[in-house]
């Protein structure tokens, strides 16, 4: 089980790191967020595969029936390895290539919206949670938790189905 769930969870790490970092890149290239999005949550979706290839490969590895939670626990631990480097990845990226990055992910959201013709509440609104997130990004713990938020949840889901799929149910 440790060798599947290392070798999957590293491959989708791998991934999802490098699509972070090209959607940082052409974020800061273009001063836009949007194409970085479609890069980034691509790449978290690619990532999964291996979730389900890891929860597969176990599954035939193995010949007696295997539970739920059994086959959750091998394809949350392939997720929370996947996330961990995704979260490792953006700490080194963000520490010493983008200190701005909040700032200027700040700046770029306050200005679409203004150009967008959103009246002066959802600006002011908008605002005051640029300013919320500015504040959490000065406690490195508050980004590690932020940045696990991003790819935690689909991780979840996407362990829930992997588990529900390739269990094996006694014959």
């Amino acid at each position: 089980m440790k060798k599947i769930v290392l070798q999957n969870g590293l491959i989708g790490g791998l991934i999802v790191a490098s699509t972070m970092l090209i959607s940082v890149y052409k974020c800061y290239a273009e001063q836009n967020f949007e194409p970085s999005y479609v890069i980034g949550f691509g790449g978290m979706f690619l990532a999964f595969l291996f979730v389900f290839i890891g929860t597969k490969q176990y599954r035939d590895y193995t010949e007696s029936s295997i539970t739920f939670g059994k086959m959750f626990k091998v394809s949350f631990l392939i997720t929370l390895i996947i996330a961990t480097i995704y979260v490792v990845a953006w700490m080194i990226v963000y520490k010493n290539f983008f200190p701005d990055f909040m700032e200027k992910f700040a700046d770029i959201s306050i200005k679409k919206l203004q150009d967008s013709g959103a009246d002066a509440q959802a600006i002011t609104a908008k605002t005051a949670e640029m300013n919320q997130m500015k504040e959490w990004y000065k406690n490195p713990l508050s980004v590690i938790l932020l940045t696990y938020m991003e790819i935690l949840p689909l991780g979840l889901v996407i362990s829930l189905i992997s588990a529900l799929v390739f269990m094996k149910k006694r014959k």
